[in-house]
Parts: C-alpha cells; structure tokens; sequence
C-alpha cells in the first residue's frame, strides 16, 4: 500500500509541474504573439521581455538549487515576478500569466505569506489591465480575482490531500514495521516452544532409553563372571532396548506419534511399558485402570504415556523402589494418571535445579506438558514414604488439542 500510495503520487506531482511549465510557456508565447500580430509599435520589445521571463522561468525550474532551496525558490519567484511585471507594463495581455503565478507563489512561499502574495499580484494584475484600458470596471477585476480564489482552494486542497497521503504513508511505515516485529517475536516464541518441545522428547525417550541400556550393560558386566546366562540376558534386554530407542528415534526426527502409541490404545501402550519395565529393572510395575475408558485425543495419549515413561525412569534411576503401581483412570471430563512407588521418597520442596549434564527434567518436563493441555501435575514424597505423582489433564474437544501431537 505504501508503495502505490508513493508510485502513484509522484507522477501526479510531475504532471502538474509539466503543466504549470506549458501554462507559463504558451501564455508568454500567446502575449509575444498578440503584440506581433496587433503590430504594436513596442512589439520588439515586449517579445524580448516575454522571452527573457520564459528564459528565467524554465531555466530556474530546472535548476536543483531552486527545487531545493527555499531562499534559491524565493530569488527566482522574485526574479519571475519582476520580468512579469515590465511585461504586464508593456502589454496587457501579460495579465493572463498572473494564474500560473498564483501556484508557484502558493507552492514555494510559506503557507501564511503565499495567500498575501497572491491577493497582491491579484491587484497589481487587475491594476496593470486597468491602466492599458485607461479606465476601471468591477468586470476587470472578476478575472484576477476569482481566479486567485480558485488557486487558493485548489492548491490547499491538494496539500491537505498530500498531508493525508504522507500521514497514511507513515501509519502504513509503522503498521508494517509493527507487524515485523510480531512476526519476530512469534518466531521467536515459536523457536523457544519448539526448544522446549524437543527438550521434553528428548529427555523421556532418548535419555531415558539410553540410560536404561547403560543400567543394563552394567549389570551385565557385574554378573558376567559367575553367571554367563544373567550376562547374556541382561545384553540380550540392552540390545532390544537400544532397538526400541532407534525407532523411538526414527519416528522422533520424523515427529510421528511414538511406536509405543501405533496401531494400539494407550492402556495397552501403558501395560508394555510397564512389562518391559519390569522385565528389565529390579522393579515390578503394574497397570491398574479404573472409569469407563472414553476416546482421548493424540495430544493427551502422547502427554499421560511421556509422563508414565519418566516417572517410572525415575523411579527406576533415584528411587530405589521395588514395586510402582501404575493407575490410568477415567473420571468424568478429566482422565488422571497416578504413579506410586514405595522408594526412598524425596523433599519436593528441595528439588535441585535442572541440570543439563546431569539430567534433572524430568518432574520440569512432565509439569510442563500437562500444563499445555491445561491440566496440572503434582508430587507427593517424604523421605523413606515413597514418591506419588498425579497428572491430571481435561477431556478437550481434539480441535483444541490436536496441533499439540504433531508440533
């Protein structure tokens, strides 16, 4: 919009300069030309004085000082008007050229001393015509003066519309620059989001994963000198591990729903988490379900399913415990996710910080994906009492909750 705003007042601008230059022109040839063909006794001379106001008047619209300069302007109007004025002493006719004066008056002088200039060469042009008559009629002076009214109008219209271009002109700047720096802080917002969202994917698939086949190999290397069969199975459940991460992985980069979720509920998805849990871990897990089982949405499946895989990592890593009861639980407008173990519990009040060497997202990560579908994560432990975590996360229509499965 600016830019044809600009585009199409600027050759506005130039016709009308072209124009007022051909008025100037043809009125100083129409005055030389009537004084030749009247064949007036002072006809040289008034062709003489036309041509050097021409001369003065094209050369000085061409200059870039004039354009330029408002003292520059002002020299050369007044050198205009002073070759008008002995050529409106020398013939009449010289009081048409008194219109296109009016513009450049208006358009090169301050808005308070324009109007004023104009009334003047108004007079002297009624006054000059009068003189050449050798006599006065209100009719001379209807010419001039009315023409002087309609400059006046003309020309304030046009800069109050030029004033109304360029203050559409600089909304449009402003508007354009703000909308710039939207689209930079959404990108920003977006970039950070995504961040945050491949932090909480990479922490409860990758890491975990990782750190369960290193938990495995260890205990692996630990029995391999007295009983080869344990060695060989604790491998055998490292290297299915690492197979389950790989996929995880693949399906990661490819942000796809995770495997665990594919062709399969999410009570089944929770049930082989915690058989294969148990199978390789020093812990038995159980699924519990309670409620009436109600469709759920993509983004809730991956949220209670991300949720169950880090609290029962971190059961496994820091609790200590030997048994962790899984329970999925339908009530009414909100499906609930408990995961309790009977581990060496913890002072949720005295969390560390997150620590990016040391791991330490898990409860920050699990917190933050129940809060994106606007349900709520809490924790319960003491020292010695086991460790309860509950997530809680409302039944929302999936049009509201879709675009978060698939960022």
């Amino acid at each position: 919009m600016n830019t044809v705003a600009s585009a199409a007042l600027a050759p506005t601008t130039r016709t009308l300069t072209w124009c007022l230059r051909l008025l100037v022109v043809g009125l100083l040839v129409l005055t030389a030309g009537r004084a030749v063909i009247d064949h007036r006794p002072n006809a040289g001379l008034i062709v003489a004085t036309a041509a050097a106001c021409g001369l003065v008047y094209v050369t000085g619209s061409l200059l870039p000082r004039v354009r330029r300069s408002r003292p520059g302007a002002a020299w050369w109007l007044a050198a205009v008007g002073i070759g008008w004025l002995m050529l409106l002493a020398l013939s009449p006719d010289a009081v048409w050229v008194a219109f296109p004066l009016y513009f450049l008056q208006l358009h090169l002088l301050p808005r308070r001393t324009g109007p004023a200039m104009v009334a003047a060469t108004a007079a002297v042009a009624i006054a000059g015509f009068a003189a050449h008559q050798h006599s006065f009629s209100p009719a001379m002076a209807i010419g001039p003066a009315l023409g002087a009214a309609v400059t006046v109008a003309a020309v304030w219209g046009y800069q109050a519309l030029y004033r109304e271009s360029e203050r559409r002109r600089r909304l449009i700047e402003e508007l354009t620059a703000t909308r710039a720096d939207l689209a930079r802080v959404q990108h920003t917002a977006g970039v950070l989001a995504e961040r945050e969202r491949l932090a909480r994917e990479i922490h409860d698939t990758l890491a975990q994963g990782l750190s369960s086949i290193q938990l495995l190999l260890r205990a692996a290397e630990r029995t391999m000198p007295q009983t080869p069969q344990n060695a060989a199975r604790y491998v055998g459940q490292a290297r299915q591990a690492a197979v389950d991460n790989l996929a995880e992985a693949r399906r990661f980069v490819a942000a796809l729903t995770p495997p665990a979720l594919e062709d399969t509920t999410l009570a089944c998805a929770l049930e082989r988490l915690c058989t294969t849990t148990s199978a390789r871990h020093r812990l038995t897990a159980r699924l519990h379900l309670t409620g009436d089982p109600v469709p759920l949405t993509t983004a809730h499946e991956v949220a209670l399913l991300r949720i169950a895989q880090s609290a029962l990592a971190n059961t496994v890593h820091h609790a200590k415990a030997t048994t962790a009861e899984v329970t999925l639980g339908y009530l009414g407008d909100h499906v609930v996710l408990d995961v309790v173990d009977d581990g060496r519990g913890f002072d949720p009040a005295h969390l560390p910080a997150p620590d990016p060497e040391a791991g330490g997202f898990g409860l920050a990560a699990m917190r933050s994906r129940a809060q994106a579908l606007g349900g709520a994560l809490t924790v319960e432990s003491a020292p010695g009492r086991g460790t309860a975590l509950t997530a809680q996360l409302p039944l929302t229509p999936p049009a509201e909750t879709e675009p978060e499965a698939r960022p």
